[in-house]
Formats: C-alpha cells, sequence, structure tokens
C-alpha cells in the first residue's frame, strides 16, 4: 500500500528519489488528501528537502507526536471543504478527527473504523447520508462520537454498543428512526445523550443512566413515549433534562430531587399527569424549568422559592388549580413567569412584584380575580403584561405608566371599571398591542394615548367608552390594526389613514358615530313623514321615477359595455397587444386600489394587458413574475404577478382579498407599500409604485450602474441600515419573509431601501396564509444552510439572508460566483478567507474601503454583523432588533 501511495504522490509531484525517500507515509497520505479537499493553508514540497520532512506537523489542523513521524489531530473544521475524506483513515495514529462545519456528503466512510486509536470523531454539520456505518463500533478507545446535523437514516446499529469507553454520543438533527437501543445503557462512562430532532420512536429505556454518569439527556422532537425512567437520576449527576415535544406519560419522577445539579429541565408538549413533586426545592441549581402543555393539575408548589436561581418558569396550559404562590416574588433572578391557561383563582400577589429581573409576566387564561396590583410596574425590566381572560375587577391603576419599558399590555376579557388612566400615554415603548377589549371601561379615551408613536395594535371593543375618538390619536403614527366597534363613541371618526383603512367592523356598535370607513354619514337626513294622500302619490312618482331608470339603466350598459371594449382596445393598441390576445384577455373578478388619489388613475385592463406581453417583463422569482405597466393616465406600476399554486385563489378569494386589505396597512418607510391588486380567474396581480432605480442586485452587479452612489459607502450603509430596519419592523410583527435577497430590496429615486414581496411572506405562509409552498423558499445562494433539512421559513433564516445581502454590499460580489470555486458561495468565501489569514482589502470592495481610515473603520464594523448573521448554527444569529442596535453603534462615532 505505502508504495502504492508512493507512485501516486510522483504522478502529482515532480520529486526525486532522494525526496520522496525522505517523505513519511503520514505526509504521503496529507499531500494526497490536499490534492482531493484543497485544505487552506497545507502547503506542498519543495526542492528543499531537509525542510519539508516534518514540516506537514506545522500545517493549519495538524499536530503531531513528539517524534514528529505520525499525525495525532486532525482538525479541519469550519473549512467549507468537499470531496471523499477516506484517505484519513490511512493516517492510523489519529487520537482526533474534527471534519465538523464543512460540506461532506455521502456516506460516512466505513474505513474510519480502521483508526483504532481514535478517541474524538466529530462528524456534525455535513451532508452525510445513509445509515450509520456498523462497522464504527471497532472504535473501542472512542469517548467522543458527534454525527449531528446530518442527513443520516436508519436505526442506530447494535454493534455500536461496543464502544464501553464512549462519554459523548450526540446524533441531534439527523432522520434516524427506530427506538433508542438498550445497548445505550449499557455504555457505563456515558455523560451525554443527545439524540434530538430524529424520528425516533419507543420508549426511553428502563435502565438508561443506572450504571452511568450521565450529566446531560436531550431527546426533544421525537416521538418517544411511555414514563420518564427513574433510572437517569440513579447517579445523581444529571444536570440538564430536554425531553419536549414528544408523547411521555406518567408523573414527573420524584427522583429528579435526588440530582442537585440539575439547571435544565425542559419537558414540555408532552402527555404528563400529576402533580410537580415538592422535592423539587431540593434542585438549587434549577435555571429553566419547562412544564407546559401537559395535563399536570394540582397546585402551583411553593417550593419553587427555594430553587433560588430560576430564571424562567413556564406551567401554561396545564390543569393547575389553586392560588399564584406569592413565594414565587422571593425568586430575585425570575425573568419569564409564565402560567397561562389554567385554572388558577385568587388575587395577583403583590409579591410578584418583588421579582426585580422580570421580563415577562404571563398569568392569562386563569379564573383570577381581585384587582391588579398598584405596585406592580416596580419590576424596572417588564416588557410583557399579560392578564387577559381572567376575572380581574377594579380599575386600572394610575401607576401602568411607570411601566415605561412595557412593549405588550394584554387586558382584555376581565371586569375591569373607571376610566382609561390618562398615564398610560407615558408607555412610550409599547409596541406590541394594547388589548383593553371586552372589559366594563367608561368615560371618554385619554387624548394621551396620541404619545404612543410605536404602537402597532389597539383594541378597547365592547367596553362603554363615551365621547369622540381623539383627533390626537392620529399622532399613533405606526398603528396597523384598530378596533373602537362596540362602545359608546360619537361624532366623527378622525381623518386618519389608519383609521380610514380599518374594516368597518372596527367602529361598528357605536350608535352615534360616522364618517369612514362607516357607510352612515355625517350629514342630517331628510324628513319624509306625511300623511297617507302624500305617500300615495310618492308612491306613484316613485313607479314612474323606477320605470324610467330602467330604461335608462339598461341603455346606459349596453353603451358603457361598447365604451369598455373600445377602451380595452385602445389600451391594448397602446400597449402593443394583438386584437387576439384582446379575444383572450380574461374577465377581471375583483379589484381594488387603496390609496384614494390614485383611484382614477389606475386602469384594471391596462394592468392585466400589460401582463400579457413579454416586453414588459422586469423579472422572475421564485413566487411571482414581475412586470412594468404603464397607465392611460401615465402613471407608471410594478406588477407583481403570483405564481398559481393549486388554484389556492379560486379557492380562498375571500381570505386572500381581506388579507390584502390588511397588507395595504403594513406602513414602515423600508416597505413595499401594497397600492392595489386585480384578480382574474387564478391569478393575483400586485399592483405597487415603479421603482425607476431599480433592485439593489442591479444597483451592485450591473456594469451599466453608474452612478456616483454606487462607490459611495454612505448610501450603501444607509441601504444596508434601511434593510435591517424593515425586516426587524416584520419580524416585530412576527412576519417571516420568504424571500430576502438583494433582487427583492428596491431602491426610490434616492436610493432608499424598499423590501419586496411582503405580501408574498403572508400569502403563501405554510402556516397561516392561503396556500401551500410547493417551491423553495428563497433564492440560491440566501438560503440559510438549516432550510435543507428543516424545510421551514425562520426568523433566524432571514437573519441569514440579511447577511448575505449585506456581505453583497461590501464586497460587491455576487452571492454565487464560479470565481469562488466549486461548492464555494458568498458566504463560505468570507468566512474562509479570514481563517486563510486574508487582508480585510482582499475581501471587502477595495474602493471603497481604500478611500479613508473612517470608512474602511465603518466597513469592518458591518462586516463583524454580517458574520455574526451568516453564522451556521442559527441560535447563535443575533435577532433584527440587535443587529439594527449593531448597525446604529457603528456610526455613533462619526
Amino acid at each position: 500500500m505505502k508504495l502504492i501511495f508512493l507512485c501516486f504522490v510522483s504522478v502529482l509531484l515532480p520529486l526525486t528519489a532522494s525526496q520522496s525517500q525522505q517523505l513519511l507515509p503520514d505526509h504521503i497520505t496529507l499531500l494526497q488528501l490536499n490534492s482531493e479537499l484543497r485544505v487552506p493553508g497545507w502547503g506542498l514540497v519543495t526542492s528543499n528537502t531537509t525542510s519539508t520532512t516534518h514540516d506537514f506537523c506545522s500545517w493549519p489542523g495538524i499536530a503531531c507526536y513528539r517524534n514528529k513521524s505520525m499525525v495525532a489531530t486532525l482538525d479541519l473544521s469550519r473549512q467549507d471543504l468537499t470531496g471523499n475524506a477516506t484517505l484519513i483513515s490511512h493516517l492510523t495514529g489519529l487520537t482526533r478527527l474534527d471534519l465538523s462545519y464543512n460540506s461532506f456528503h455521502g456516506p460516512i466512510p466505513s474505513s474510519f473504523a480502521d483508526l483504532s486509536t481514535l478517541q474524538f470523531l466529530d462528524l456534525s454539520y455535513n451532508r452525510f447520508g445513509g445509515s450509520l456505518p456498523s462497522q464504527l463500533g471497532r472504535l473501542h478507545n472512542l469517548l467522543s462520537l458527534n454525527l449531528s446535523n446530518n442527513f443520516l437514516t436508519g436505526q442506530l446499529p447494535d454493534q455500536l454498543g461496543g464502544l464501553h469507553m464512549l462519554q459523548d454520543l450526540q446524533l441531534s438533527s439527523n432522520m434516524l428512526n427506530g427506538s433508542i437501543p438498550s445497548w445505550v445503557a449499557n455504555l457505563t462512562s456515558l455523560r451525554v445523550f443527545a439524540a434530538y430532532e430524529n424520528h425516533l420512536t419507543g420508549s426511553i429505556p428502563d435502565t438508561l443512566g443506572l450504571n452511568s454518569e450521565l450529566q446531560s439527556l436531550n431527546l426533544h422532537s421525537n416521538h418517544l413515549i411511555g414514563p420518564i425512567p427513574r433510572g437517569i437520576f440513579t447517579s445523581g449527576r444529571l444536570e440538564i433534562l430536554v425531553l419536549t415535544q414528544n408523547n411521555f406519560t406518567g408523573n414527573v419522577p420524584d427522583a429528579i430531587a435526588s440530582c442537585a445539579g440539575l439547571s435544565n429541565i425542559r419537558i414540555g408538549y408532552n402527555q404528563l399527569e400529576g402533580v410537580i413533586p415538592k422535592a423539587i426545592a431540593n434542585l438549587s441549581s434549577l435555571t429553566y424549568f419547562e412544564l407546559d402543555n401537559n395535563y399536570l393539575s394540582g397546585e402551583i408548589v411553593t417550593e419553587f422559592a427555594q430553587c433560588s436561581n430560576l430564571t424562567l418558569l413556564n406551567l401554561a396550559s396545564n390543569r393547575f388549580t389553586g392560588t399564584v404562590p406569592p413565594e414565587l416574588g422571593q425568586l430575585a433572578y425570575l425573568q419569564e413567569l409564565i402560567l397561562s391557561g389554567n385554572s388558577l383563582h385568587g388575587e395577583i400577589p403583590h409579591a410578584i412584584s418583588q421579582c426585580r429581573n422580570l421580563n415577562k409576566l404571563d398569568l392569562s387564561n386563569n379564573r383570577l380575580n381581585g384587582t391588579i396590583p398598584q405596585d406592580i410596574c416596580k419590576m424596572p425590566r417588564l416588557q410583557y403584561l399579560i392578564l387577559g381572560q381572567n376575572s380581574i375587577g377594579g380599575e386600572i391603576p394610575h401607576q401602568i405608566g411607570n411601566c415605561t419599558k412595557l412593549l405588550d399590555l394584554q387586558l382584555c376579557c376581565n371586569h375591569l371599571t373607571g376610566s382609561i388612566p390618562p398615564e398610560m400615554g407615558h408607555l412610550k415603548n409599547l409596541q406590541i398591542a394594547m388589548n383593553l377589549s371586552y372589559n366594563h371601561l367608561h368615560g371618554p379615551l385619554p387624548v394621551e394615548l396620541g404619545r404612543l408613536d410605536k404602537l402597532v395594535s389597539l383594541d378597547v371593543s365592547a367596553n362603554q367608552l363615551t365621547g369622540a375618538i381623539p383627533n390626537a390619536l392620529r399622532g399613533m403614527m405606526s398603528l396597523i390594526e384598530v378596533n373602537f366597534s362596540h362602545n359608546s363613541f360619537t361624532g366623527i371618526i378622525p381623518a386618519f389613514v389608519p383609521f380610514q383603512k380599518s374594516p368597518a367592523s372596527s367602529f361598528l356598535g357605536n350608535k352615534g358615530l360616522c364618517g369612514e370607513p362607516l357607510s352612515s354619514s355625517c350629514s342630517g337626513t331628510d324628513d319624509f313623514n306625511s300623511n297617507n294622500t302624500h305617500r300615495i302619490s310618492y308612491k306613484i312618482i316613485l313607479a314612474v321615477v323606477g320605470s324610467v331608470l330602467t330604461v335608462f339603466i339598461s341603455v346606459t350598459t349596453v353603451v358603457l359595455l361598447f365604451m369598455m371594449r373600445e377602451r380595452q382596445e385602445k389600451v391594448a393598441k397602446a400597449a402593443g397587444v394583438t386584437a387576439e390576445v384582446i379575444n383572450k384577455q380574461p374577465l377581471i373578478t375583483v379589484g381594488n386600489v387603496f390609496i384614494e388619489n390614485l383611484r382614477q388613475a389606475i386602469d384594471f385592463d391596462a394592468v392585466v394587458i400589460a401582463t400579457l406581453k413579454d416586453s414588459n417583463k422586469l423579472s422572475s422569482g421564485t413566487f411571482s413574475i414581475v412586470y412594468k405597466a404603464v397607465m392611460p393616465s401615465g402613471i407608471i406600476l410594478s406588477v407583481k404577478s403570483l405564481r398559481s399554486m393549486d388554484r389556492t385563489i379560486i379557492h380562498h378569494q375571500n381570505k386572500m382579498v381581506r388579507e390584502l386589505e390588511r397588507l395595504s396597512r403594513l406602513c414602515h418607510e423600508n416597505l413595499m407599500r401594497l397600492i392595489g391588486f386585480v384578480i382574474y380567474e387564478d391569478v393575483a396581480l400586485l399592483l405597487h409604485h415603479f421603482m425607476p432605480n431599480g433592485t439593489l442586485a442591479k444597483f451592485l452587479h450591473d456594469p451599466f450602474v453608474t452612478s456616483d452612489c454606487k462607490s459611495d459607502w454612505l448610501t450603501r450603509f444607509s441601504i444596508a441600515a434601511g434593510v435591517a430596519e424593515g425586516l426587524a419592523f416584520l419580524h416585530h410583527l412576527a412576519i417571516i419573509h420568504l424571500d430576502i435577497s438583494s433582487g427583492n430590496i428596491h431602491l426610490d429615486a434616492n436610493h432608499k431601501p424598499l423590501i419586496g414581496e411582503v405580501e408574498i411572506s403572508k400569502l403563501l405562509d405554510p402556516c397561516r396564509g392561503t396556500a401551500s409552498i410547493s417551491a423553495v423558499a428563497g433564492s440560491f445562494g440566501y438560503i440559510p444552510p438549516e432550510y435543507a433539512y428543516t424545510m421551514q421559513v425562520t426568523a433566524p433564516g432571514n437573519v441569514y439572508s440579511y447577511g448575505v445581502v449585506l456581505l453583497e454590499i461590501l464586497t460587491s460580489r455576487l452571492p454565487v460566483d464560479e470565481a469562488f470555486g466549486e461548492g464555494v458561495d458568498l458566504v463560505k468565501w468570507v468566512h474562509s478567507g479570514l481563517i486563510r489569514g486574508e487582508t480585510p482589502e482582499q475581501i471587502l470592495d477595495a474602493e471603497l474601503s481604500t478611500v479613508s481610515f473612517a470608512w474602511r473603520k465603518e466597513m469592518l464594523g458591518a462586516l463583524k454583523v454580517a458574520l455574526l448573521c451568516t453564522d451556521r448554527t442559527p441560535a447563535k444569529r443575533p435577532k433584527m432588533k440587535k443587529v439594527v442596535e449593531m448597525l446604529k453603534e457603528i456610526v455613533l462615532n462619526r
């Protein structure tokens, strides 16, 4: 075999006989491996034979034994490698092999079993598929095996039971099935066992943990059944227990208290019954405790107060009774207390206000009574106060205005009385919602509410509020959803876009209220009361008038049809469409223009005809085709034609129209605003203003775009910051975009960025929209790596896509380019460039970074943000709100 290697290398490299004799077997293997994998930073043999004998020991990722004759450690993690890794099995002295975070695919090489001295094997975050090689059971010295985040299938082979020294076994985020084999319980040295996000069935072996030093057990998101075995607590060393989203039954074992070091218990979304054992008090290290969405009953034990390090307590959606223990106020580090969806009664204990670090208090959907504690705002970090669907009475305390960090206030469906305190106008950070609906509040709306300029949703429906809706509420510039219905409001609805664009149902049930969007006019009505003679006369007059009107309408209809036909032909000829196309023009089912002053300027026939001509096509995306449409009035529109999916528009047209009307009220300076729509057959056309500067992709990559702004970092940074603001706004409203890319970011006349296809993100949302997604969500080069195995569009996935856009802005390079090399995209190129030690000028657009030190400094700061956003691990990516904050920090020193 050694001879074969030498012959092979002699073909690849021009070595002399004396040189080849000096090469060690591991050196030859590494040269061959480098030829296959092209490892960054690995050298080649030179004419200086004396310096090449052992120089492989200094290559990146390699550590040799003291005599430097053999490789002991091979760490090729995060190198974006792909190819055949079987040659590694010839490095027979390896004790540690790390190939994690690469792009290796195909089956795991069974020849790795020849590495008899191997102690650590990490193949996680690759694309290995197929079943686990049973031959790995021959690695008797193995201490750690990590195969998580691949595409492995099948059952765990029994041969792995031979790994008697194994301490760490991680198999998570694969597609493994079958039951957890009994041999796992026989691994006496096992400390960590993680197999979450698979398709495992059956129960946990009763003996798991009995004969080992188990410290961490994570099996969430499988199909496991049966009770939680007591054995896992026997050693008393368990620190982490995560069994969320399975089908476990039975009780929470009392033996759980024997693990004094247990810090993390997450057993939500199962079918557990019984009570919480009082012995929970023994868990002094407990930090997270989640038992939500089970069938637990009894009272919430006061012994939680002795878990002094507790930061999260979530017992939502169970069958707990009794009161909220005031002892919970002793938990100085508690950040989230979630007890919603139970049958708790009694008052909200005043002692809760002693939880100075509490961020979220959710007691909704219980049977609580009493009043809202006046000192509830003594918790300085409170952001979420959710008390809806209880029987809380009394007045809203004026001290509520002291909750200055509050983001979400939910007090609906209670028995609150009195007036709305004007101090609520002090809640300047309130953004998500203020819901006071279905109470017994009376009096006028305080004008101070107009100061809440960040609030998105206001609901005061089903109360006894009186007076006029104050004009001062027009200061609530972020409003999207309002509901004033079923009160006793009077007067004219203030002229304010969020009001006029709301459905009439948002104002119904107020007899004295008039104006848009209600159909009732605010002018006086005529009095037609008269005697019987006058009534007869009026009947005769009405009959005559009716007959005349019938004839007039019939004639007018015929004339209008001819006129419409003639107008269609004129519009079509102006657009260059043939008569054959005119005859095939489909019938428009429904259409609407949401902006009043544009209704006369937009012609629906012209819109449809424009989409029938290929020369009007501007772009073609995953979910839509975009056309340019010139109206007879001269206004130019961008028309987005949704790709038909299972004739969804026919079956869900009413739902789609309602969603479009709601989306038209979605206003942010960095979002493309929907100005109208047209629907015919199974096609929906969405109307937007035409952007003459095109898309960010065109701005960055089209060589014919020669604007001075293109080479101006300040303009580019402004674009990056604007996109981040728009995306953060969407995430704040729980809207996940389906396709963040530079092609979906449009630039107005001042190069302000506007994110497009927001409507598609809602209309085609597979969870709550009107259609199912049959196409891949996202554009090539922007799709996060986890999408390949989750097929789910998530907020962290949006952050990754934004990171790619930010890298485009910084480097002026396409997200996918052959110049990067096979299988390498922009993200991999940038990350590996930093690992290779390349200078920033080799990564950033040198035409910008070399202009000034100030620009270079800001670009480096933005590069750090982009690297965080494109981390392969979704949990490590920052939220978009944090991204906005980091970008703002970059410009603080300008």
